[in-house]
């Protein structure tokens, strides 16, 4: 009987826990806007270090993924802007803002052979809406395919800040 009451008390806690941390994520709750910092990975180091001390580089391209996750509100991305490992700006992707239909999506995409971004590369998205919707999903996809191999892994965006004013 002690290990059925253990064990469902670390059901509890355990449920209570993940509602607290989904309630306290800001890229959960409802909102009219964000700015969002998405991981790009140009090129990822990898195998042993040469006789200068320096790794193996894996060239990759990478896609920026922005879905609308609300299915019933579009929103309008502001910005998507194109960093390098420095912080340094290196490419705007839009040149006016773009209205995201509900449950649409927008990509923007860096070639293989770009590699001004570097290891650190990021984008940062600022988006929009008329009222709180569901915040949308970023994540970059990173490729590399060549011949009979491939390297497929995503990263999800970070909130950087949350506009839920209106």
């Amino acid at each position: 009987m002690p290990k059925l009451f253990c064990f469902l008390l670390v059901l509890i806690v355990a449920s209570a826990t993940t509602q607290f941390a989904h309630a306290a994520d800001p890229a959960l709750l409802r909102a009219n806007g964000q700015t969002v910092y998405i991981p790009v990975y140009s090129h990822v180091h990898h195998g042993n270090l040469d006789s200068r001390g320096v790794p193996s580089r894996l060239l990759l391209s990478s896609m920026l993924s922005f879905r609308n996750t609300d299915p019933e509100a579009e929103l309008t991305l502001v910005s998507v802007d194109y960093f390098d490992t420095n912080g340094k700006l290196i490419r705007r992707y839009l040149a006016q803002p773009r209205r995201v239909g509900p449950l649409a999506s927008a990509d923007s995409f860096v070639e293989h052979r770009d590699v001004a971004g570097g290891q650190g590369a990021s984008f940062i998205v600022t988006w929009r809406s008329e009222r709180p919707i569901n915040p949308p999903l970023a994540e970059t996809v990173n490729t590399y395919a060549f011949g009979t191999q491939y390297m497929v892994f995503t990263a999800r965006g970070r909130t950087l800040e949350t506009d839920s004013t209106k």
